[in-house]
């Protein structure tokens, strides 16, 4: 019997890749992931973390790229995303189902990427299924400083493109997307001073439907780039104007782990700590995080690449 796992992989999607409309799927550029974006450290091989739903595996080369993701929801059903690279470019993605220990080829896509710097740079995405059926191709270009311009999608429904134009006035960067000439996003990021003078930095992401302001969220970075606090706002239509709904405010201890997220929304407060293990190697990852008062915990097992150090401690 096939199981529904759709709305869990599309959680895991969309916590990864950061996909939560069409209108933003169409504006992210390609990611190629590093250890840094699974809160890890040095020469990391491989990372099993242990989650409420099953197990998410994780492996790198010895440059820090994932190369390859495993989400298991049991021992019969799971996910394998593969990334094949040129050192840091991308040349393509395999995403595999399995379900019932059978390979699912209908939900199964392959992502090719091909180069192109004859006029600047371009580079064009093909997602076909296994069942050789052609789904999407994206057309990213680049502009002069090496900023992409322009994101271009053709499919069975027609030509979608995305514009991103870039602004700089008053010390404040701004970046502005519009889908088919109607904008649907801007961030504007600004410099800020925190404690003892030091420079972070302030990123508002506002949200927009139809060219219609939506949502608003304000985020503020420490001069760590650690995020410290989060605001989260809707539009009032009556008042013109974005009206705060939610703040989150976030706690880091020395080593630059978080300890502790206080959430207000409305009336209703809540607080959570952190507490982490880590393990013996020199690159201090954690190998439990134990989160209070719920207790609820993750737990992660590493294996790390045999450094030159390492090859000298031992011998």
């Amino acid at each position: 019997m096939m199981k529904n796992y759709l709305p869990i992989i599309l959680f895991c999607i969309s916590n990864i890749l950061g996909f939560t409309s069409p209108a933003k799927m169409l504006a992210q550029e390609i990611k190629v992931f590093t250890v840094q974006d699974f809160d890890l450290n040095g020469p990391v091989k491989s990372c099993l973390v242990a989650t409420d739903y099953g197990k998410e595996e994780y492996d790198f080369n010895e440059e820090g790229f994932l190369t390859k993701a495993v989400t298991r929801y049991s021992d019969t059903d799971y996910d394998i995303t593969q990334y094949k690279l040129s050192g840091s470019e991308l040349l393509e993605k395999r995403v595999e189902n399995y379900r019932d220990g059978i390979f699912v080829k209908n939900t199964s896509i392959a992502n090719f990427y091909e180069l192109d710097t004859t006029e600047g740079k371009k580079i064009t995405e093909k997602i076909i299924s296994y069942n050789k059926e052609f789904l999407d191709q994206y057309e990213y270009v680049y502009g002069e400083v090496g900023k992409i311009s322009t994101i271009k999608r053709t499919n069975d429904s027609g030509i979608d493109e995305t514009a991103i134009k870039y602004e700089i006035y008053k010390g404040e960067f701004t970046e502005t997307y519009y889908l088919n000439d109607i904008i649907f996003k801007s961030i504007r990021t600004s410099k800020v001073k925190g404690k003892d003078n030091a420079v972070g930095k302030l990123i508002l992401t506002k949200e927009f439907l139809d060219g219609q302001p939506q949502t608003a969220l304000e985020q503020t970075y420490n001069s760590n780039n650690k995020l410290v606090l989060e605001k989260k706002f809707t539009y009032n239509l009556s008042q013109k104007t974005f009206v705060p709904t939610e703040s989150s405010t976030y706690t880091y201890n020395t080593q630059g782990m978080l300890t502790s997220l206080k959430n207000i929304h409305g009336k209703s407060i809540k607080v959570q700590e952190y507490i982490y293990q880590y393990d013996s190697h020199e690159s201090g990852n954690w190998i439990k995080q134990i989160i209070t008062p719920d207790n609820t915990y993750k737990t992660r097992r590493i294996k790390y690449y045999q450094t030159e150090t390492s090859k000298e401690d031992k011998s």
